[in-house]
């Protein structure tokens, strides 16, 4: 059924929200690709580093807020999309102890190397030369992540910016 306001039958799956959060993921995107460039570039390696530095930390939160503005609906219609080119994102299932601690550290190792990293770099300058592919390799970690913990994860991160957000646990407490 197609509306005026609905012309693909789409539902509000390609609301502003999601324009604007496939908008931000490719900013992401264009960050990370820019990275390798300013390697290559004359740039002095110490700015490079810094602009990589700065791109790995503010992609992480770039992340977060992406996840924020989409919602479910909007997870749902990328894996819809992103799925019909990598067929294995197509399952959303429940997600099982294993699969859940497995996304756990994947979302989490990559924050907290965001979070440390400035801190290695000055007392061990130099310890991780070619860091820009681990910074990489870091941010679609995080990405593959919320793929990994399924579609009621993104709810979970939504309700993070939503102020009167409750938690209501639905496990059997049962003796």
């Amino acid at each position: 059924m197609n509306t005026q306001s609905d012309p693909d039958g789409r539902g509000a799956n390609r609301d502003w929200r999601f324009r604007c959060g496939v908008a931000l993921f490719a900013l992401m995107i264009a960050k990370i690709l820019a990275m390798p460039l300013m390697a290559l570039s004359s740039m002095p390696p110490a700015r490079a580093a810094a602009i990589s530095g700065a791109i790995f930390v503010t992609n992480k939160f770039l992340l977060l807020l992406i996840v924020a503005v989409m919602g479910k609906e909007g997870f749902q219609e990328l894996k819809r999309i992103l799925g019909s080119y990598l067929p294995a994102l197509k399952r959303d299932g429940p997600v099982g102890p294993t699969r859940h601690l497995i996304g756990v550290v994947m979302f989490c190792l990559p924050i907290l190397s965001a979070i440390l990293s400035p801190y290695v770099d000055y007392f061990w300058p130099g310890l991780m030369p070619g860091g820009w592919i681990l910074q990489i390799a870091g941010d679609l970690m995080l990405i593959a992540s919320f793929f990994v913990l399924g579609g009621n994860f993104w709810d979970k991160v939504h309700a993070l910016f939503i102020r009167n957000a409750r938690v209501v646990d639905v496990t059997d407490h049962s003796p």
